[in-house]
């Protein structure tokens, strides 16, 4: 018989945190929900609640369109 394994739910980082918003201009934070070459982290990887992605998602589209972040890593 196969054992099945659980993954544990992970759990916003922003509603553990109480944070309302997230910055645009916090490029550390932004950063730790980018792939490599520079994609958005989806929510069921990144365990972000709705809300907060979405928030999050706009902060990081700000943030390239002003320059703070790539929008993608040269090879």
């Amino acid at each position: 018989m196969e054992k099945k394994y659980f993954q544990r739910r992970r759990v916003c980082r922003f509603c553990t945190e109480k944070k309302e918003t997230v910055d645009y201009k916090e490029i550390q934070v932004l950063k730790g929900f980018l792939t490599e070459r520079g994609k958005i982290i989806p929510r069921r990887i990144s365990g972000n609640c709705a809300a907060h992605q979405r928030i999050l998602t706009a902060a990081i589209k700000r943030a390239r369109n002003i320059a703070f972040l790539a929008f993608a890593e040269e090879r």
